[in-house]
């Protein structure tokens, strides 16, 4: 029965329309992460990169190999926007976005994690059987339909998303307006620079400010998928929805997201409704008695994959349930969760290096290892923590020394209190790591580590 309705077919201008976004905003991405000098911070410049634990082989492409990667990439993208070779693009932007993605936590986004995602979907999804290349060459795979799946598996993911989104916001240092106090400090300054009107400038630093935002950010999480789906307030919710994003575009900065979220709204409206607004002297898709007929002999299989599929996507934002702590101190189930932009975190962290044969104990200077933004990480990240651990012992064998390795380490959360935060006698350079479980030496969370004193408007 489920495969039945999963194979459902329907008109397929959403999934072209998409694939034309898809395949620009990667292009931009791609080959504007070359041009910003993303691409030099986060692989040319540093000598070692933190890894997803078990990517670590990775290390070989450091350097300007990842020019020619990411422009690659890009060039992958403008194959995916145009339909042009097209199964053979996607699964090469897929492999590669995927290579990408793990090589580096520095600049841990979830976005690039939905991207990773989305990309893989597009390997399965027939998105060129219409306005492409292939279709010029092949002209017998033309096509206006697809099947219900195509359109479903992105509306189910995007409900994943912001739901997620919304559950992590239930937390104090969200909803009282503490986190968007320090993040919306960037808007007060330009206000009072550029405008200089200080009723302004107060509201813009005050937690009343920040309090409507936080809210109004967990109710459009919350809320935004349903009601884009919900014909009678689906157009308001889509200025709301583009409101929101350019907002967040423009004062947090956060890259192609937005616009990323807006292109993947097109899977809210009818598919009527995006073939008459893109593709007018297209020929629509009328359902007939064929409606359910299979579209290979595999449905089942994939049937039983899909839904596999969507039940470890709610896993993964759950899984820190088993795991001992509070995940915005422990950092363990953060990853793959949908945790976006919910906390600012600080902190002083000090390795020392214990010579093993002389018990000699130094201090290690960060700046002989890392670039400034791999300093700013690793002070607040346990496993990024644990992972300059196993690199300082791997290097000092490189040179006839075995050492281990102890951290000292405060951390801040929404610029509150400072705690301990990591244990100072556990040698760190001779601790597995534990994949399913709790780190140890992560000291456990004071209750008091949120708390701040109201701050005066």
């Amino acid at each position: 029965m489920f495969g039945n309705f999963l194979f459902q077919r329907i008109d397929n201008s959403q999934i072209i329309v998409f694939r034309i976004f898809f395949g620009l905003l990667m292009a931009v991405e791609c080959w504007g992460s070359i041009g910003t000098g993303w691409v030099k911070e986060t692989f040319v410049e540093p000598e070692f990169s933190f890894t997803f634990i078990g990517f670590e082989w990775t290390h070989f492409l450091l350097g300007n190999t990842m020019y020619y990667l990411y422009g690659f990439l890009g060039l992958m993208g403008i194959l995916i926007m145009l339909g042009a070779f097209y199964r053979m693009a996607t699964v090469l932007f897929a492999l590669g976005w995927s290579l990408v993605y793990f090589m580096q936590k520095e600049h841990y986004n979830n976005h690039y994690y939905l991207v990773m995602l989305i990309a893989w979907f597009m390997v399965f999804i027939p998105a060129n059987r219409f306005k492409a290349v292939d279709v010029w060459i092949w002209p017998q795979i033309r096509s206006n339909y697809t099947f219900l799946w195509t359109r479903l598996i992105f509306i189910l993911q995007l409900l994943i998303v912001y739901t997620f989104a919304a559950i992590a916001k239930l937390y104090p240092g969200w909803m009282n307006g503490d986190f968007l106090m320090v993040r919306y400090q960037s808007v007060s300054h330009w206000a009072h620079k550029n405008i200089a009107w200080d009723p302004l400038t107060e509201f813009l630093r005050s937690r009343d400010f920040a309090q409507i935002f936080s809210w109004l950010g967990f109710g459009f999480d919350l809320l935004i998928v349903p009601l884009l789906l919900w014909k009678r307030t689906r157009v308001i919710a889509f200025f709301a929805a583009f409101f929101f994003h350019i907002f967040n575009s423009v004062t947090l900065h956060i890259g192609i997201f937005p616009y990323f979220a807006l292109a993947l709204a097109v899977f809210c409206f009818p598919e009527e409704t995006i073939r008459r607004i893109f593709f007018p002297r297209k020929t629509s898709f009328m359902a007939g008695s064929t409606e359910f007929q299979p579209r290979h002999r595999n449905q089942n299989v994939f049937t039983f994959v899909f839904f596999v599929y969507i039940a470890w996507q709610i896993y993964l934002p759950l899984r820190h349930w088993h795991i001992p702590g509070d995940v915005l101190w422990t950092e363990e189930g953060h990853r793959l969760s949908w945790r976006m932009m919910l906390r600012t975190k600080s902190a002083t962290t000090h390795f020392f290096m214990v010579d093993k044969e002389t018990g000699e104990r130094s201090k290690v200077n960060l700046r002989d290892y890392m670039t400034n933004l791999q300093r700013n990480r690793v002070t607040t990240r346990p496993d990024m923590i644990w992972q300059f651990a196993q690199y300082l012992k791997k290097d000092q064998l490189e040179k006839g020394k075995d050492v281990s390795v102890y951290v000292q380490s405060r951390l801040s959360i929404n610029q509150g209190p400072y705690h301990e935060y990591i244990d100072s006698e556990t040698d760190l350079a001779n601790t597995k790591w534990k994949y399913f479980g709790h780190q140890d030496w992560i000291l456990p969370e004071p209750d008091d580590y949120m708390r701040i004193e109201p701050k005066r408007n």
